[in-house]
């Protein structure tokens, strides 16, 4: 007998059972803290996803309450709008500019549909009193018979005011050809790239006209309103705040404590 009652193969017993045990701790610990790093590490990118999206979203919803006190407010003159402003900043602000269209140098942008009809929209230069000059969308008018005849609208003579919106054309856009456009005719409206092929140097940005010094030009001006992407930023938010909560609650499926059976210990 040993020392304390126990017998030699009694301790072994013990020594065994007691490694086993101790084995099977670290095991389950391995097994368990790997995967709820990786749970932490998710959930904290969800949050932080979910966080930005809500940080645009407060941006989106800000622009759109700047838009609105922009419209109550009424046009401003855009003779007091400086060249190196924040186009940005000013995207669909209301203004007034006043000056004379180069009819020679107008283009007419094509595939654009209305009521399921395809037409163009015209767009034509105007120089202001200080000299500047910014295209201005004019309005959509329908196509001909055949493509080979371009609409007559040409602009007004002399000095004209124009109302209308500020808004920033895409520079990406997906053309089949590269070459400089030839012609009236244009698949895009890109100011920089007006400015290259006529050697006009104008604004960076597009007066879309709301109202005209000729309301019975027959150009049809039904702008959509503004979609600053507001829904859009919610819905992502809500979504990345969802995903955390969903990983949250399957750990907590998974490693919620279970009963010891009966007979361990």
């Amino acid at each position: 007998m040993s020392r304390g009652g126990e017998s030699p193969a009694h301790a072994g017993q013990a020594h065994s059972a007691s490694d086993i045990d101790s084995e099977r701790a670290r095991f389950s610990f391995r097994s368990r803290a790997l995967p709820t790093i990786a749970a932490i590490v998710a959930i904290a990118l969800c949050i932080a996803a979910g966080n930005w999206q809500r940080e645009r979203l407060h941006a989106k919803e800000a622009l759109r309450v700047q838009y609105d006190a922009a419209v109550r407010a009424g046009p401003v003159p855009f003779a007091s709008v400086t060249a190196d402003a924040d186009w940005a900043a000013l995207r669909y602000a209301p203004v007034l500019a006043t000056g004379e269209f180069l009819a020679s140098r107008q283009i007419f942008i094509d595939n654009k549909v209305h009521a399921g009809r395809a037409g163009y929209d015209a767009v034509t230069p105007l120089v202001l009193a200080d000299g500047r000059a910014v295209l201005v969308d004019r309005g959509w008018t329908p196509q001909l018979a055949t493509r080979s005849q371009l609409p007559d609208v040409p602009p007004p003579a002399g000095v004209v005011s124009v109302e209308g919106r500020i808004v920033l054309p895409s520079s990406e856009y997906i053309e089949l050809r590269h070459e400089a456009p030839v012609g009236a005719v244009w698949q895009n409206l890109d100011p920089a790239r007006y400015a290259a092929a006529t050697g006009l140097r104008v604004l960076p940005v597009v007066i879309e006209a709301t109202a005209g010094p000729a309301a019975d030009d027959g150009l049809i001006r039904e702008w959509p309103l503004p979609d600053f992407g507001a829904e859009r930023h919610r819905i992502y938010m809500i979504q990345w705040y969802t995903f955390a909560a969903v990983i949250a609650a399957l750990w907590l499926c998974f490693n919620r404590p279970h009963p010891r059976a009966r007979g361990d210990g």
